[in-house]
């Protein structure tokens, strides 16, 4: 799903299951993407930074996620407090066909790898 090579259960299944947490900022991103194709909210509100989490998200059951790419990754290792995550995340929503580039702000707090916010890329 997130296209790391592992089985669901093994990768992002264990974050979202709340059974382990994600060492590094660009696990906590691959599984964020998985949760947006999964439609978990609850999720995705769990591992949003409190300072910049909306209320709530409205979820549109005919986006349809298709692939995620990582173009590159700063920091957010398993001794850092701090990470970016560059991606493009491809969807479908109905005829239309586009890219989501984002570079995405992480911080890890009390062990917890956190979104915070990104900027859209051209």
């Amino acid at each position: 799903m997130c296209l790391s090579g592992e089985p669901y259960a093994e990768c992002c299944g264990r974050f979202h299951s709340g059974r382990a947490p994600a060492a590094t900022s660009e696990q906590l991103m691959r599984s964020r993407y998985s949760a947006f194709v999964l439609l978990n909210e609850d999720y995705l509100l769990r591992t949003h930074h409190p300072s910049t989490a909306p209320a709530g998200l409205d979820l549109d059951p005919a986006m349809q996620w298709r692939r995620l790419d990582i173009l590159a990754a700063s920091g957010g290792g398993p001794f850092d407090t701090a990470g970016t995550v560059e991606f493009k995340a491809y969807y479908r929503h109905g005829r239309e066909r586009g890219v989501l580039h984002e570079n995405s702000r992480f911080v890890r707090e009390h062990g917890r790898w956190l979104y915070v916010d990104g900027d859209i890329l051209a």
